[in-house]
């Protein structure tokens, strides 16, 4: 069995750093991100924008049958809740009203930081799921999953819009308890605590089976006022810059890496073929930190847990270019255990960054750059 107290050390030593604002962050890469948001949600609207039905499941191991309910009644919730909030930051383009009877506050629970219950959002009268699920995709440069829990306890991922996820797809997913989701990714799968292993979805890369019920009780225990916040990182191989190219609208394959991974629609049943083809040409200039600021948030009336990914995509090169960082990443990439290192691709792309970092390492300690301590 799992040491629970471990399990507790190791949550609070992470969680610990977490700020507890959990908000959507609008940034001036809005204008891009939406064009290529909009743009996956009309060439793949089936594979990207998914809400599931109630459903009913039966599990190995357990005699009672398990009714998780569908995702729609999440989706409009969230799309409410979005709205209202962004509605205060840009508030000519909502028109929100909440509830403010007495009676109606007990009939109905508080919203995000605590506000008022809804009660109407004009225009917006939504009925449908999936409609309410595309309009809030289209709101935030977050992807969005939600998790909702079965008569099991556990959590099921029954509706989402992962327009830029990059490296994995949603139809490979949805559907999936959360200790289904660890398992079914090629994932490095340990027998104890390494809290230095991060995972592409959810929380970590610890052992699925053992973690279930833990992590499941810490899903049931997330509040609607204490919204939890992290980061995870990867690195991306862009392709090299054409100059006579015709311009796209995702140049740097935000939403699907095709450069290393080959056409989404194959992906999974080609990798063989990929990895025969011409290797992807890597260098400094192509190289990028792809960074994700993830959240995990409690809707108040449905229960669901919302889980968004916000995904940045930074140049090395720009990086390197920031007293001490070089140092340190190139650091962080030797630090990896191997399991890791092949997660994460290291093979690709590992002797050139490490070069590149370490050449511009050795310019800041030709120059003595000062450099202060991480504040984490």
């Amino acid at each position: 069995m799992l040491d629970i107290s471990e399990l507790r050390n190791w949550l609070h030593g992470i969680l610990s750093s977490f700020t507890d604002s959990g908000k959507t962050v609008l940034d001036d890469q809005f204008e891009s991100y939406y064009r290529i948001r909009q743009h996956r949600l009309a060439i793949k609207p089936q594979e990207l924008l998914i809400v599931q039905p109630p459903s009913v499941r039966e599990h190995a191991g357990q005699d009672e049958k398990v009714h998780i309910g569908g995702g729609a009644e999440a989706a409009i919730e969230l799309v409410h809740e979005l709205a209202e909030y962004l509605s205060r930051r840009y508030p000519t383009t909502f028109t929100v009203t909440r509830h403010a009877s007495t009676a109606d506050l007990v009939k109905y629970p508080p919203g995000w930081d605590g506000a008022a219950p809804i009660k109407t959002i004009c225009p917006m009268l939504l009925r449908d799921g999936r409609e309410a699920l595309r309009i809030a995709s289209l709101l935030v440069q977050d992807d969005l999953a939600l998790m909702v829990e079965g008569t099991d306890g556990g959590y099921y991922f029954q509706a989402g819009a992962i327009l830029v996820a990059g490296f994995w797809r949603m139809i490979d997913k949805i559907g999936k308890r959360l200790d289904e989701i660890h398992l079914s990714g090629d994932v490095p799968k340990c027998k104890s605590l390494m809290p230095r292993i991060q995972s592409h979805l959810i929380l970590t890369f610890l052992d699925a089976e053992k973690l279930q019920v833990p992590l499941e009780r810490f899903f049931r225990r997330l509040s609607v006022d204490k919204p939890v916040v992290r980061n995870n990182y990867f690195i991306q191989i862009s392709p090299p810059r054409d100059p006579e190219a015709e311009p796209t609208v995702d140049t740097e394959q935000l939403a699907w890496g095709s450069y290393v991974l080959g056409q989404e629609e194959e992906y999974g049943r080609s990798k063989a073929s990929v990895s025969a083809g011409a290797p992807p040409v890597v260098t400094a200039q192509n190289i990028r930190l792809r960074t994700e600021r993830q959240t995990l948030r409690r809707l108040p009336r449905s229960g669901a847990i919302v889980f968004t990914i916000r995904t940045y995509l930074f140049p090395v090169e720009e990086l390197a270019c920031e007293p001490g960082i070089a140092a340190r990443f190139a650091s962080a990439v030797r630090s990896w255990p191997e399991d890791v290192r092949q997660y994460k691709g290291e093979g690709r792309y590992g002797d050139v960054l490490l070069r590149y970092l370490d050449e511009m390492a050795a310019r800041d300690d030709g120059e003595k750059i000062e450099t202060k301590p991480y504040p984490f």
